[in-house]
Formats: C-alpha cells, sequence, structure tokens
C-alpha cells in the first residue's frame, strides 16, 4: 500500500524518534506476515557490553557486605551497618587473594582475566598511579557500592574525579592533551548533561531568550529540538557540514560564527548521524577562528563516540577555556541503563568570567538564587551553579549522581586505562566497521569514509548516491514526486527495517540514519540490499515515467 504524500507531510514536524514508533509497527507487522526478519537499526543501543569492570563490580560489592558486617550483624533481620574506614585496605587484599585463589583454579582453560584479578589489579592500579591513600580510595569504593551515603562532595566523589579525569583526557583528548585542569560533575548520562547545561546556562543570564546559537549539522535530534522550547526561546542558524566535504567545517562555514550576535556553538564530535569525526586540520581551522575572532564564544561539544576514533581530538583540548564538554558512557561500554555520563568544564574557562562581567542589576539577581548555599554566592564556579541548579538549588545537599553509578564510572575508566594494547577498543571499532562493510557491500557502492569516521552510525544519502550512479535527471524527478519519508517507511512496511529519516538531524532530507551498534553482523548486508531495491524502484518508476524500458 502506497502512504499519502499528506499523511508523510504531517508527519515531518515530529521528531523521528517519535516517527520511529509507527516504523516499528509496520515493520512488525510486515514481519509477522512473512520470513522476514524484524531489523531494527533506528536506536543506537550497542548490543554488546564490557565485562571486565562489571565483574569486578559485582565482586566488590561482596567483599563490600562483608565490610558492612563489621559494624553491625544481625543475619536474622537482614540488618548490617556501614563499611569501617581503618584497615579496609589490608582487609581487601586478604580478601582479593583468597577470592582470585579460588577462581584461578576454574579460570586455567579460560581466556581473559578472574574477576578477582581485574578488581585487584584496578585497586594497585590506581593505588599507584594517582597516588591514593590506599584506606581513603577503597572506603570509598566500598561505602559507595553499598550506597548508604548521599553523595559527598555532592559534584563528584574525591576519587572518582580524579579517575574519571584521566579517563577523559584519553577518551577525548588523546590525540591532543591539553595542559589544563576540568572540573567534573558526573550525571545520569549525556542525555542529564544536555537538560542540566541548558538549564544553568539560562539561569546565569549567558543565554537568554531571543539569543542566537549556532548548531554544527547534523546533529543529534534534541540539540535542534531544545532551543526552541518555551523554556529558552532560542534562535538558532545551522553551520552545515557537507557530505561533499566529508562532514567537515569549511572557512567559508564558519563564517556564520563570526556574528557577535551568535552566542554559543553546540557541536556532537564524532557526529550524530554523520559519524564524522573533526579532522585535526577542521579542529585547528575552528581554534584560529575563536582564539582571533570570537574569544567569547561558548561552545558545548558532545563527545560521546569519540572513543570510536583512535587518537581522537576534542575541541575541549584546544579551546578548553571557551568549552563544556560532554561525555556518556553508554556507547563504548554497553551500559545504555546505567546512566552516566559527566560534564567538564575547565578551571579556567569564560563562562565563569562572563558571569562575573554582568552588570550590577543582574549579579543580584543571580545572587539570591545561591544565597542559601554559600555566603559569598558570587564566588560560586559555573560548574556548581550546575550542580545547584540540577537539583533547583533548594535541594543541592542531596545532589550528585548516585554512588554505586560512581563506582561502576570508576571501574570503567580503571580498566581502560589498563588497557595499554587498547585490545578493548580495538574490538569495538571491529564490530561496528564489519557492519558497515555488509551494508556497503549489500549496497552495491564503493565509498571511502576516511580516517576519521567512527562507524558507529551512518547516513544513507538516496539523493547522493542516486546522482553519483545514475544521474541528475532521476533526482529532480523523485524529488519532484515522491515524499522523503518515503524511504523509511518502505523499508519498515516492505522489509521489516527500521531506520530514522536522517531530516530529523538536520542531515539530507533524502537519507536516512542507520546504527552499526544493535544488530548482528549479517543484518546490515540485509539492510543494504533493501536499500538497494528501493533506489532501484525509485529508478525503474522514473523509467516508467519517460516511457523507457524497465531495466533490474
Amino acid at each position: 500500500m502506497m502512504l499519502q504524500r499528506e499523511y508523510f507531510e504531517s508527519l515531518s514536524v515530529l521528531s523521528p524518534f517519535e516517527i520511529k514508533d509507527e516504523l516499528i509497527k509496520l515493520a512488525r507487522a510486515g514481519s509477522e506476515k512473512s520470513a522476514r526478519a524484524f531489523l531494527n537499526a533506528g536506536r543506537g543501543n550497542p548490543n554488546w557490553v564490557a565485562t571486565r569492570a562489571r565483574e569486578a563490580f559485582f565482586l566488590l560489592g561482596q567483599f563490600a557486605l562483608t565490610e558492612a558486617r563489621r559494624s553491625l550483624d544481625d543475619p536474622a533481620a537482614g540488618i548490617a551497618g556501614m563499611p569501617p574506614r581503618g584497615g579496609c585496605h589490608l582487609r581487601f587484599q586478604k580478601w582479593i587473594a583468597k577470592r582470585l585463589h579460588e577462581q584461578e583454579e576454574d579460570w586455567i582453560d579460560e581466556e581473559g582475566a578472574p574477576p578477582a584479578r581485574t578488581l585487584r589489579d584496578a585497586v594497585a592500579f590506581a593505588i599507584e598511579r594517582f597516588g591514593f591513600d590506599p584506606d581513603a580510595f577503597v572506603h570509598e569504593l566500598t561505602d559507595s557500592i553499598i550506597g548508604d551515603n548521599y553523595p559527598v562532595p555532592d559534584r563528584a566523589l574525591y576519587h572518582n574525579e580524579i579517575v574519571t579525569h584521566e579517563y577523559l583526557m584519553w577518551a577525548m583528548c588523546a590525540g591532543h592533551r591539553p595542559d589544563v585542569k576540568f572540573d567534573l560533575y558526573p550525571v545520569e548520562g549525556g542525555t542529564a548533561a544536555m537538560c542540566y547545561i541548558f538549564k544553568a546556562l539560562k539561569n546565569q543570564r549567558l543565554l537568554n531568550a531571543g539569543d542566537t546559537i549556532a548548531l554544527g549539522t547534523p546533529i543529534f535530534t534534541p540539540y535542534l529540538e531544545m532551543p526552541e522550547l518555551e523554556d529558552y526561546g532560542l534562535h538558532v542558524i545551522r553551520v552545515s557540514a557537507e557530505q561533499e566535504d566529508r562532514f567537515q567545517f569549511t572557512d567559508e562555514d564558519l563564517e556564520a560564527l563570526a556574528d557577535p550576535a551568535v552566542k554559543a556553538l553546540f557541536l556532537v564530535n564524532p557526529g550524530n548521524p554523520s559519524a564524522a569525526a573533526m579532522t585535526p586540520d577542521s579542529i585547528r581551522r575552528l581554534a584560529a577562528f575563536v582564539n582571533t575572532r570570537r574569544p567569547d564564544l561558548m561552545i558545548l561539544t558532545d563527545d560521546v563516540y569519540g572513543t570510536f576514533v583512535p587518537g581522537f581530538e576534542s575541541i575541549m583540548g584546544h579551546l578548553p577555556r571557551n568549552t563544556i564538554g560532554v561525555y556518556s558512557y553508554s556507547k563504548y561500554f554497553g551500559c545504555t541503563g546505567w546512566r552516566l555520563g559527566v560534564i567538564a568544564v575547565a578551571q579556567d574557562n569564560i563562562f565563569d568570567q562572563r558571569i562575573r562581567d554582568h552588570p550590577e542589576e543582574i549579579q543580584e539577581v543571580i545572587e539570591k538564587r545561591y544565597k542559601a548555599l554559600t555566603p559569598k554566592p558570587r564566588e560560586l564556579k559555573f560548574i556548581d551553579r550546575i550542580v545547584a541548579d540540577s537539583r533547583d538549588v533548594a535541594l543541592n545537599h542531596t545532589a550528585g549522581l548516585s554512588l554505586p553509578q560512581q563506582v561502576m564510572m570508576t571501574l570503567f575508566g580503571l580498566v581502560e586505562l589498563m588497557d595499554k594494547d587498547k585490545v578493548y577498543q580495538k574490538a569495538c571499532i571491529a564490530i561496528c566497521t564489519r557492519r558497515f562493510r555488509n551494508l556497503v557491500e549489500g549496497m552495491g557502492i564503493e565509498t571511502n569514509v576516511g580516517a576519521y569516521y567512527d562507524y558507529y552510525y551512518g547516513i544513507v544519502d538516496l539523493e547522493f548516491w542516486l546522482r553519483k550512479y545514475v544521474g541528475e535527471d532521476v533526482v529532480t524527478w523523485v524529488k519532484a514526486n515522491i515524499h522523503p519519508l518515503d524511504i523509511p517507511f518502505r523499508l519498515a512496511e516492505e522489509h521489516g527495517i527500521v531506520l530514522l529519516n536522517g531530516s530529523g538531524f538536520a542531515a539530507p532530507n533524502w537519507s536516512a540514519r542507520v546504527s552499526f551498534a544493535n544488530l548482528n553482523d549479517d543484518a546490515y548486508g540485509e539492510i543494504g540490499r533493501a536499500v538497494r531495491t528501493i533506489a532501484r524502484g525509485y529508478v525503474q518508476a522514473w523509467q516508467a515515467s519517460r516511457g523507457e524500458e524497465i531495466t533490474g
């Protein structure tokens, strides 16, 4: 059944994540009536998980319970006390040595490391690498994994912030590490980071209703939608990186940022859905532009997929003073359900400076907001204002990411830092690369994505490929006679495949986003063949409209 153009027009205003629900219904219905598999490559939830840090986490919980029973133990009621600090590192060493002896007897023929060895080595590595007090570090782990206290400090646990800072310098700045210190705020995933940052920028009068911001497009849909909400009322311009330029910003693109009315630039790097990381040349071009022409420009960079590009460089490493960094652990470690993310702000930054430079009447308004937190609210750092605003200030005393989540974050970071040969990173990249190649082979095309492609997502741009392989005439006919949403709906209805419409990400209208993270390898060859079938159908319809003989 051909879906009506009017219906597509009514859906065009929706987020692709809402259109997805209708696509899933169509794809499931079609799959149930045929032998086709239902293939949902719409969301980016990976279908792998990092095991070693998780094994260490669950083993650590067992030790923490033995510690809790030291201060109070009522087994009949199921009550224990709080883990004590004094001597806990020595007790941990004895306990873990016993567990390791037990596990190694059963691990002789297994590949990898026993969980006890991973946990033992992670603790020893952290103590040696960062000079931690052994009892203080082990107590933070045990008390936090039990979850018996509020987060103290509320912004980030002391040891977790140090470990996470070092992990971020690898994850986001492996190719260019800045000689600066960042303050971190662990949060409930990248989505929470977005919400908290938007709110804080508004509350500090750094972005006000009617202000202009620039979005580097294509971009993750919520960055397109949130500025338009009544809460913010921002005017948006798009700095578009084109596929012909490998999704890199040109000098001409950056000229849009020269206008001082543009208060901020929001980036996703590597791109979602383009999967292209900014090249070193592009980053240096942007950094030079900001340093020489817009030193006042605020930048937010969302670098969730940076770990899928070896030697990744974030703009926060080149413009730390101007930049708020956002990172999420969800994709790399397969932990979307853990809700682990972090906000990073350099200790020397323009956000604090711009707050200090507000006129006195604005200073007084903002000062009232935080007067219950400190006798000197004007001295409150921007990162700590983000924390307070995330809990509407009045609940700042209960702010902070849950302690078991922060322990998981610590262990993910430590295990990755111990992996000197980057075996895990190479394995993750290999998974996505295989799937990408299967899709391309199924489509029957040739492509060179370059060294800065992360292989996590892909934009299937039918206009681009029809123009390259068939010609401008067929592109003109298709655009005049078929609605762009026909692509994802036809894939769902006729092939049981769910892809998101690229237009919802400010990607080309005639494109669809495919995730290479969440289906088995063979599925991507099938997706590629289905896309090729749709493209062939468009060409045949064009041929029929001209009275030509239809070719295969």
